[in-house]
């Protein structure tokens, strides 16, 4: 294994010691899992080599900074851990090494080419129709209208006079995204979960601060499947385990029935076929090809998904042409969509089809 490259961390020429090293403790923190012990040691190493700090300021003084700056909490029983506010941080660090510099926008905004009763009023203007809401009506319009048609010596205001602000839909959604976290996401020297885990940051800031009215869930799956909250993504490790990518889409499906809105979908991450089934208290294996009692379960799920609105985008990083015949297998019986990609366009594709599906209606 090559092992990880933080070049694109070296420091700006007016950054203080502090924010130099912070930047680059905090992207060591994802890698590490959230181990500060094993991120400080990775630290240490790293300025052994690079020179990271001089005899003004060493690593020992950026570690009293830390906590006192609330980045880390100390405890006499536990030792250092991470606290929320660098949870935080590390959250909209990887919205904005992924998804560039977002700004704020309207709460809930998501624009589609429909029009109707909705949140953000539009340009255009109409007749009042039994049933708009008073609320909606163009006072300034009204009034011009009836004077035009009455003068202003017999001002009077009539329901032919009345104008209403067209009104865009707007389209709240749900999405659970998928994490796969078998053994192959660490094999070959790669390290795919990593960049998993910034995608998972990074999604869950961009719904936070530009689309507040959507959900997101997020599951892993290896074994088993099942739901971490936000402030555990950046702790995920990848674990000695198989693929059962169908305990991980029944509670996914199991999520989402119990979400209130009308568009919902899947976010799948996975660099590999499905090898596992939980039958009982057992668990059925086979690493060996494409198993097709495990496969036709899995197809059956996304069937199922199809029938009840729910697509399903798979984001494939492995290259195996085999690998990728099954992919367009399940998404075409999802009727979905799904990405051959490297780890470096992950993120970008991710929030594209995000957005994307956030400018129509879903079902």
């Amino acid at each position: 294994m090559e092992g990880f490259r933080f070049s694109r961390f070296e420091a700006g020429k007016d950054e203080n010691p502090f924010d130099r090293l912070l930047k680059l403790f905090k992207e060591i923190l994802l890698h590490a899992s959230g181990d500060v012990d094993e991120a400080i040691n990775w630290l240490t190493a790293l300025d052994r080599q690079y020179t990271l700090t001089d005899d003004e300021y060493g690593i020992g003084d950026f570690i009293e900074d830390l906590k006192r700056k609330g980045y880390l909490n100390d405890d006499p029983e536990h030792g250092l851990s991470v606290s929320p506010k660098t949870e935080r941080e590390m959250r909209r660090d990887s919205l904005d090494q992924i998804f560039g510099k977002l700004k704020k926008g309207r709460r809930g905004s998501h624009g589609t080419r429909f029009s109707g009763q909705g949140e953000e009023g539009g340009t255009d203007r109409r007749a009042f129709e039994f049933g708009d809401p008073p609320e909606n009506i163009s006072l300034t319009d009204s009034i011009r209208n009836a004077q035009v048609n009455h003068g202003i010596g017999d001002f009077r205001l009539e329901e032919r006079d009345l104008e209403v602000i067209e009104q865009d839909y707007k389209t709240q959604t749900s999405t659970v995204l998928m994490i796969d976290i078998s053994h192959s996401m660490i094999l070959y020297g790669e390290d795919r979960i990593t960049p998993a885990k910034k995608v998972a940051l990074a999604m869950a800031e961009l719904i936070r601060i530009k689309y507040p009215k959507d959900t997101l869930d997020v599951i892993v799956f290896g074994n088993d499947a099942w739901q971490i909250q936000v402030k555990d993504i950046p702790y995920l490790q990848v674990g000695p385990y198989h693929t059962n990518t169908v305990a991980g889409l029944e509670l996914a499906m199991d999520l989402l029935r119990r979400r209130k809105n009308p568009n919902k979908q899947i976010f799948m991450i996975t660099d590999g076929k499905p090898t596992c089934l939980k039958e009982g208290d057992h668990y059925y294996k086979n690493s060996n090809g494409l198993d097709r009692k495990i496969v036709n379960k899995t197809l059956g799920l996304a069937a199922q998904c199809r029938r009840l609105k729910i697509p399903i985008t798979t984001f494939m990083l492995a290259t195996d042409s085999w690998l990728q015949d099954f992919v367009k297998e399940f998404t075409e019986t999802n009727g979905g969509r799904a990405f051959y990609t490297g780890l470096q366009g992950l993120g970008d594709l991710v929030f594209s089809d995000y957005e994307r599906n956030r400018s129509r209606k879903i079902r």
